[in-house]
């Protein structure tokens, strides 16, 4: 019997401890924070979602989004008005299109239909 009390005030003590290493990765909330941060700055540069999407490419989609609405809601509420960015936006790269050319006809075909178009 003592033996289950001893169990059960043990694990009620270490349940209110905050072990390190077993939280959440601070990496990871800080990638988060990063997102909000590239989103909140997008929406008050006015650029669109998509835009920030690709300029940032390796932030957090959720979390660039989730930054970009509460900057957005934010603004909405205070009437506040963006400021247009500074540098031109980048497009992304045009795709190259390779077109294989037709194999020259042996030369001396060349010629006989020259000389046809040449006579009458």
């Amino acid at each position: 019997m003592n033996a289950r009390l001893l169990i059960a005030a043990v694990s009620m003590l270490l349940a209110a401890c905050d072990i390190p290493g077993m939280g959440p990765d601070p990496r990871i909330a800080q990638r988060e924070a990063d997102g909000k941060a590239i989103g909140a700055a997008c929406r008050h540069a006015m650029r669109g979602i998509e835009d920030c999407y690709a300029l940032n490419e390796k932030a957090l989609k959720t979390s660039v989004f989730e930054g970009w609405k509460e900057m957005d809601q934010y603004m909405r509420e205070n009437k506040l008005e963006g400021i247009a960015p500074k540098e031109v936006n980048v497009a992304p790269p045009a795709e190259e299109i390779i077109v294989e050319e037709k194999k020259a006809k042996p030369a001396a075909k060349d010629k006989s239909a020259a000389k046809a178009k040449a006579t009458p």
